[in-house]
């Protein structure tokens, strides 16, 4: 049923004391003697085709007496002319002019009704070589709608087909005008030499070089950095977030010293990176741990922002995050390999076997043993943190857990492991191997301490305490004794054992307070050091010539080097601590 709307709004009411002379209340009224002389004539309002009439209303008095009255009738009604014996008793004034009239608008419907789509069956049967046939179609329009979008090119782009050649020369040009924007930062790089350190007692200082951050990557924090060995200007860069709330996507940038205002390669990720890893003889292959537990290998050289491998939970995928990604050596069969671990407790080899992941387990964490007396082999739950394979025995590696605990295991023994140090009272975030002796390896936790170890004895040789949670720690590359370590109040802390034994010899603040530092990384080759944060800045710093001293020597001799000259001078510095450890 059509609704039926009101149409009309009262604005203004306002009760009056005039009654109609043709009343019977103005008759009462008129026969008591109460009606004034003074009239008003009312002009009522009156159809097209009748005459206007002329009445009169008088005011009433207001004495408080006055009889309710009742509805308004009027004079030529047929009520009035049959029955004035019982004469209704009308209102003071009940007056409504056409005005104030309105009609409602008419309701209109409308419909539509569309024709039924045509309907037919069908039937088939077919094989492979229909199958093969409709591929073959498909390929052959796609190459046509490619050569019709070729014809549709400039001409100067169509005599340049190769267009390799002009990013080049593009990107050529790009270096030339940052290093001459940058010249004073270049000339820093390669000449500038603290001259102070002359006059500090064996104390260094960082020189702060070139900083690089990519905008679409302000929201997340620095997770990984990784020196190429091959090229020696270019690093990579993880880009994720350690906050299980915010894990909104991450990145892989690949930046050149030769150009810090953009990097050479971006690789946008689904979930966050955790770590990541440069091939040593394959510097085009990335592998990369994420956030969800995949593992993906990135090739340089392909085209494209998709992994050339990806783990699925078919192929053995992590079930939590990734904490740790490291190449290792070809297998017996010459495929590259790589092993990752992560907070499940699983320690994984994965090959690369042409177009394939394959994964084998290694070691299980939750559940296995440490060596000792047979009452004390108990099993072990604990999640995996951190690890790093020793520098000349393939098979050995360290485990560091968010326990504390670091575990010393080989890639033979997968049910146990062959020590187990009480390490720290938090979560161990890095462990790694000296460069160049066999035996020592370094540790750091959020407990504030920084440890150094033999591997053959159970308490550490060193201990410092930064007075801040220590995020990551760092051996140098050219020296045995020099490590650096980043704490999360915003200082980088040099340490030379062979200068000084108990305190850094360098220690200085690269961030606001705000800011907190996530990891450094040594380069290979050139005295400087990179410092990521949690806003996805990447700042390198040049160290000073007292935090790459060189052993002193006798006129005439030749300054000595090499990895033997490194491993004595470590073995010298632990012979003196066995006999009196610090």
């Amino acid at each position: 049923m059509p609704v039926v709307v009101d149409q009309m709004a009262v604005h203004f009411v306002l009760e009056g004391r005039l009654i109609h002379r043709n009343s019977d209340e103005a008759r009462r009224l008129r026969a008591m003697g109460d009606l004034p002389e003074e009239a008003v004539t009312v002009e009522t309002g009156t159809e097209p085709d009748e005459e206007k009439t002329d009445t009169l209303a008088t005011p009433v008095k207001d004495e408080g007496a006055v009889e309710e009255v009742g509805e308004e009738e009027r004079p030529d009604s047929v009520a009035l002319k049959t029955d004035k014996k019982q004469p209704k008793i009308t209102n003071q004034i009940n007056f409504s002019g056409r005005v104030t009239q309105t009609f409602n608008n008419p309701l209109r419907e409308k419909s539509s009704q569309t024709v039924r789509p045509p309907c037919c069956d069908f039937s088939a049967t077919t094989n492979q070589w229909l199958i093969y046939d409709a591929y073959m179609e498909e390929t052959q329009k796609q190459e046509q709608n490619k050569e019709k979008q070729k014809a549709t090119l400039p001409k100067w782009l169509m005599e340049h087909k190769d267009l390799t050649k002009v990013g080049k020369a593009v990107k050529m040009s790009e270096r030339m005008v940052h290093q001459n924007t940058f010249d004073e930062i270049a000339q820093n790089f390669k000449y500038f030499e603290d001259a102070s350190d002359e006059l500090r007692d064996e104390e260094g200082t960082l020189l702060p070089l070139w900083k690089f951050q990519y905008d679409k990557a302000k929201t997340l924090s620095v997770t990984a950095l990784c020196w190429s060995t091959k090229f020696e200007d270019l690093f990579a860069v993880g880009m994720g977030s350690y906050d299980s709330r915010k894990q909104e996507g991450g990145m892989v940038v690949l930046y050149s010293l030769k150009n810090s205002s953009f990097p050479e390669y971006i690789y946008p990720t689904k979930s966050g990176v955790l770590c990541l890893d440069i091939h040593k003889q394959h510097s085009n292959l990335v592998v990369v741990g994420l956030y969800d537990g995949c593992v993906a290998v990135y090739n340089l050289n392909i085209e494209g922002v998709e992994p050339m491998h990806k783990s699925i939970a078919k192929t053995g995928k992590h079930t939590d995050p990734v904490w740790q990604v490291r190449w290792q050596n070809n297998d017996m069969d010459n495929n590259t390999n790589f092993y990752s671990m992560s907070s499940d407790g699983r320690v994984v080899s994965w090959t690369l076997v042409k177009n394939e992941l394959v994964y084998t387990d290694i070691i299980r964490l939750n559940g296995a043993v440490s060596e000792g007396p047979e009452d004390a082999q108990l099993p072990i739950f604990t999640y995996g943190r951190a690890f790093d394979f020793h520098k000349q025995i393939d098979s050995l590696f360290l485990v560091g857990t968010e326990g504390g605990k670091i575990h010393k295991c080989s890639k033979t023994y997968s049910s146990q492991f062959l020590e187990t140090y009480n390490a720290h009272s938090m979560t161990v975030d890095t462990v790694k191997w000296n460069y160049f002796h066999p035996q020592v390896f370094i540790s750091c936790s959020s407990d504030w301490n920084v440890k150094i170890w033999d591997h053959t004895i159970n308490t550490p040789m060193f201990t410092f305490n930064l007075r801040a949670a220590v995020r990551d720690v760092s051996w140098s590359p050219y020296s045995s004794t020099v490590f650096a370590a980043v704490t999360a109040d915003g200082k980088v802390h040099v340490f030379d054992l062979s200068i000084n034994e108990y305190e850094s010899i360098c220690q200085q603040s690269v961030v606001d307070e705000k800011t907190k530092l996530t990891h450094l990384e040594f380069n290979p080759t050139y005295p400087i050091i990179t410092v990521g944060d949690d806003r996805g800045y990447v700042t390198s710093f040049k160290l000073s010539p007292n935090l790459r001293t060189k052993p002193k020597v006798k006129k005439g001799q030749e300054v000595p080097k090499g990895p033997e000259f490194e491993e004595a001078k470590m073995e010298k510095l632990l012979s003196l601590l066995r006999q009196s450890p610090v």
